[in-house]
């Protein structure tokens, strides 16, 4: 791609993403959402999350899923999930979980 089609790109990008994010803004309360889509919305950032964060554990380095004992991201994504069910804590799960990951890498290299 030449410099400005990657220009193009970006600003169309961007006039796209400004759009959507002041869409409601804009039309302010002259619009309802039902009360059905507003209980879905809510699911909506746990979702993402959960759409970003399961690929990077269970594909492998050449993106085939690996689903067994030698993927370390999986398995210290499952024992920091019971973590999190054990102690309802966030931040400390992030910490065990990164702790638990590392700890499995150390002891894989030896």
């Amino acid at each position: 791609m030449a410099d400005w089609e990657i220009w193009l790109v970006i600003a169309v990008l961007a006039l796209a993403t400004a759009c959507t994010r002041s869409s409601f803004w804009l039309i302010g309360h002259h619009i309802t959402i039902p009360k059905r889509v507003q209980e879905m919305l809510r699911y909506a950032p746990a979702c993402a999350l959960a759409a970003i964060v399961a690929p990077d554990l269970i594909l492998g380095a050449d993106g085939q899923a690996v689903l067994d004992a030698s993927n370390l991201k999986l398995i210290s994504g499952i024992v920091a999930t019971i973590y999190y069910l054990l102690r309802r804590n966030m931040l400390e799960t992030i910490i065990f979980g990164m702790a638990f990951f590392t700890a499995l890498r150390l002891i894989s290299v030896t």
